[in-house]
């Protein structure tokens, strides 16, 4: 197995931290920031799924960029944004307000409110929005999570888009949680940066050729997740805490598991449609993951 000395490495998919009412909480969003770079990541991702991307607008994105910037956190080599809108217009906007304060790249998801999309569409959509951006697009990572989106991105959507923004689009994060999709992209893309959503996969797909990895799990433990991502490493604790964590509303559950890093409930709020754990399940969830933590210490 001969791993890519340049590969992409462990990016966390950063939870947002709310204060009641929905409002981002931007000294917690430091603190944890800070917290899993010192402890193996290699960058943040701003505005995924894990971090309710969906649910930021434009205000809230532009203060948690600043944020971390003002705290020291180098854009060009530790932050990607995530982009998530159904309007091509608002996509725009995120992703240029993310590559004006420097951000490294961005992790595209499709516009997800129309379902049954061609490929077609879904093509003269990124095309526009790369085009749109012009000159400052960079560093593009296609975000393939159908679960979420409903709008899956096929192996020949990628070879379209890649021809036609070479140098633009430089990678894949396969979050369908389907290794064969994952085979798929390394076969036809392998050049590309494949990256892995479900940490159950990651150290199999990196001995494959994959890059790493923009995950959830990052938020808890990204010092068990380095071995998988820069030597191909199996752990069975992190497949135990990812089937545990999956037993749960996820997102919910991993800001829950936030603030017992921290030792902070303040880390637990959601921002509405979503909601926080109740305090069972949050009993529950914190007793689980002391014991399969534990077992790695031991």
């Amino acid at each position: 197995m001969a791993l890519n000395p340049n590969r992409f490495g462990l990016s966390c998919a950063i939870t947002t931290p709310m204060r009641e009412g929905g409002a981002v909480d931007l000294p917690r969003l430091v603190t944890h920031a800070r917290h899993v770079l010192a402890e193996g990541c290699d960058s943040v991702t701003l505005f995924g799924t894990t971090g309710e991307g969906a649910a930021l607008g434009l205000p809230a994105r532009t203060a948690m960029m600043g944020a971390l910037i003002g705290a020291g956190v180098d854009p060009a080599k530790q932050i990607y944004a995530g982009i998530a809108a159904a309007s091509l217009h608002e996509a725009i906007e995120q992703a240029r307000l993310a590559l004006d304060a420097g951000a490294k790249g961005l992790l595209v998801a499709p516009p997800f409110y129309f379902k049954g999309v061609s490929d077609e569409g879904l093509y003269a959509w990124f095309s526009q929005f790369f085009d749109k951006l012009g000159a400052s697009a960079r560093n593009a990572i296609l975000y393939h999570i159908p679960s979420v989106t409903a709008v899956s991105i096929s192996v020949d959507l990628v070879q379209r888009l890649k021809t036609a923004f070479p140098g633009v689009v430089t990678g894949i994060k396969d979050s369908s949680g389907d290794y064969a999709s994952t085979e798929a992209f390394l076969k036809a893309h392998g050049e590309l940066a494949i990256l892995v959503g479900d940490e159950r996969q990651l150290a199999r797909a990196v001995r494959a050729g994959a890059q790493g990895s923009i995950c959830g799990v990052a938020n808890l433990v990204p010092h068990l997740l380095r071995p998988l991502v820069y030597e191909g490493a199996d752990s069975p604790v992190v497949n135990a805490l990812v089937d545990e964590i999956c037993s749960y509303p996820v997102m919910a559950a991993v800001k829950a598991l936030v603030g017992h890093v921290h030792g902070d409930a303040g880390y637990g709020a959601m921002r509405a449609p979503l909601e926080a754990l109740d305090e069972g399940q949050r009993k529950r969830l914190f007793a689980a993951f002391d014991t399969i933590t534990r077992a790695k210490a031991a």
